[in-house]
């Protein structure tokens, strides 16, 4: 009997094969610039295929038949998501870099854009390079900080060692969502949706603490 149900043998086809490692990286790298591309999406659902395959191979070697399908390994995919996150963020900051007068134009043609850069420099104000990792989470964060750091002239040995602490985290979260996922509920639709979820309300909270105003200052005595 197959271990794996029909809606588990749906996710793993999903990613079987090792050009879902290439299908990773190269979401990863274009979402900075494309932030609507399902790059965490891919990530997590790897990791649970990963997680499911590792399920289905234990329950076969305890003497189960098991027929499971190729999936990707756990270390290789957080290799892969973290660092083609930095290598994105380097490829945004320096285009940024270059192009800072014709991205100052299009950043003052556009409101919404005009206003994630304020909020940009008063979070970096407050927090620090703490926030880039935060933004890392948030919708858009990611563009955001990368062009933005650019564009303003900060130095790459500044911005670049965040950018890969950022990208560490992510990743990690990210797969390790997956993996919790696909050990607990399986290489299923729902052990992937259940980490989706997570992922999706991790960005939700980095962006409201993102926007939080700053606290106004005491009053001199």
């Amino acid at each position: 009997m197959n271990v794996l149900d029909g809606t588990g043998w749906s996710l793993q086809s999903l990613t079987a094969g090792p050009w879902i490692y290439a299908a990773v990286t190269t979401s990863i790298l274009l979402d900075v610039f494309l932030p609507v591309l399902p790059s965490g999406i891919l990530v997590v659902t790897a990791a649970t295929a990963a997680a499911g395959a590792a399920t289905a191979t234990t329950a076969g070697a305890a003497g189960a038949v098991a027929e499971v399908p190729y999936a990707p390994a756990l270390l290789p995919l957080l290799l892969c998501a973290a660092t083609a996150s930095v290598l994105g963020d380097l490829a945004a900051y320096r285009l940024a870099r270059r192009g800072g007068t014709r991205l100052g134009r299009v950043v003052t043609r556009s409101r919404r854009l005009t206003v994630a850069q304020e909020r940009l420099g008063e979070t970096l104000a407050r927090g620090g390079g703490l926030l880039v990792v935060l933004a890392r989470f948030a919708p858009a964060g990611r563009s955001v900080v990368s062009l933005g750091a650019g564009a303003t002239g900060r130095r790459l040995r500044d911005f670049l060692p965040w950018s890969a602490l950022a990208a560490a985290v992510w990743a990690t979260y990210g797969v390790g969502l997956g993996w919790l996922g696909g050990r607990w509920l399986g290489a299923t639709w729902l052990g992937a949706c259940v980490p989706v979820l997570a992922l999706f309300l991790a960005g939700t909270l980095a962006a409201c603490v993102i926007r939080r105003p700053a606290a106004a200052p005491a009053p001199a005595a």
